[in-house]
């Protein structure tokens, strides 16, 4: 599903962010990805996204190689993946269900197909009845929620999550790593950025590891 064959990153000021960088995460995979504030991970997550390109190397991202993708591909590269961010990045005027709806509007579909997408994403995460509402009238955690069902709503073959429960207390953090357990049971690869040591002991899933650019155990 995504892999990388001998990845390295180079900034002009920065030098090496990222050097020799190998992995492969199968479909249905979960893996964390952690290091040190520094590590890299951050923008191992920007070449994933296609918001960066490396310097050397290859990126498949579902049999796609990203490093030879043309600028007018990348908008279609990135709807085969849903983004799940620390701070939500919702929009605050906008209710639940449009935030939801962004990808399927951005996308083009039809208002039933979106209506039925929306409700279906929001009932996986258990906010069914919140559709109207605001994001400040939610809480953190469901905020989060608001967050993955709008990752999922397009039905991605992967999510990438920076840091998802970062603001949120061990037991929603527990909470919102079972639905990621759910979204993988139905083949869904899932890359969690994560510097939470004692969640990630907790579950049993691969560990990426970054030291200074470089992985050091997988």
């Amino acid at each position: 599903m995504l892999k990388f064959d001998n990845v390295t990153k180079r900034y002009p000021d920065t030098g090496d962010v990222l050097r020799n960088i190998s992995f492969h995460l199968r479909r249905g995979e979960i893996a964390f990805l952690t290091g040190h504030s520094g590590a890299g991970k951050s923008t191992l997550l920007k070449l994933i996204a296609a918001m960066e390109r490396c310097s050397r190397g290859q990126i498949l991202l579902d049999g796609q190689n990203l490093s030879q993708a043309k600028e007018k591909q990348l908008p279609f590269i990135r709807r085969k993946m849903g983004v799940i961010y620390q701070d939500y990045k919702l929009l605050q005027d906008r209710t639940v269900f449009d935030n939801v709806a962004l990808p399927l509007v951005i996308a083009g579909y039809g208002h039933h197909e979106i209506a039925r997408r929306v409700r279906a994403a929001l009932d996986k995460v258990s906010l069914s009845g919140k559709e109207k509402k605001y994001p400040q009238a939610l809480s953190g955690g469901e905020q989060q929620r608001v967050g993955i069902a709008r990752a999922v709503v397009n039905k991605p073959p992967i999510i990438i999550a920076d840091e998802p429960t970062g603001n949120l207390d061990p037991e929603l953090s527990t909470e919102i790593m079972l639905l990621f357990g759910e979204f993988q049971q139905v083949g869904v690869t899932v890359l969690i950025a994560s510097h939470d040591i004692s969640l990630i002991t907790q579950l049993n899933h691969r560990v990426l590891k970054l030291d200074h650019g470089q992985l050091v155990s997988s």
